[in-house]
């Protein structure tokens, strides 16, 4: 999902109710420098994608892993039994993005990101479409319910493959 869509809360709680390992991609490209470079335009790092699968590859072979970051289409088809894209409104993904210092151009592409459903459609291109699924993220009570129907597919999976 887009930044400030709540990834990184839905994940944590997630892994903390599941017994699942947490992976922030973001956390760790920043602890093991997995960079390229820096953009200046959005003021950011430029992720050395090849250098994060080459960190992720044996814990991902072991399971049992919530992997949290905005983008997909680099991480092995392989990795993933299903893939979770939060959406939020823009009403309040403005306000979210806004309160975290995002202003001018990243601001604005983000926002527009989530109109167009980037990253969404970035997903469905990069997996096998039943493995993909859209959820709400805009109020605590999203939070909840995400956390409930995600927890439920987690207790079916493990009943079908143990």
């Amino acid at each position: 999902g887009t930044p400030g869509v709540g990834k990184t809360t839905l994940g944590k709680e997630l892994a903390s109710r599941a017994g699942l390992s947490y992976i922030n991609v973001g956390d760790l490209a920043k602890e093991g420098e997995l960079y390229e470079g820096f953009d200046e335009e959005y003021d950011c790092p430029i992720l050395d994608e090849d250098r994060v699968i080459d960190e992720l590859e044996d814990r991902m072979r072991e399971g049992g892993v919530v992997v949290d970051y905005h983008g997909c289409d680099f991480f092995p088809e392989r990795w993933f039994h299903i893939v979770f894209v939060l959406r939020t409104d823009n009403s309040f993904l403005y306000d979210r993005l806004e309160s975290r210092g995002y202003t001018g151009k990243k601001l604005q592409d983000n926002i527009q990101c989530e109109i167009f459903q980037t990253l969404y459609e970035e997903a469905m291109e990069s997996y096998k479409k039943e493995i993909v699924h859209q959820l709400p993220s805009n109020t605590p009570e999203d939070l909840e319910r995400n956390l409930d129907q995600i927890m439920q597919w987690i207790e079916q999976w493990m009943k079908d493959n143990n």
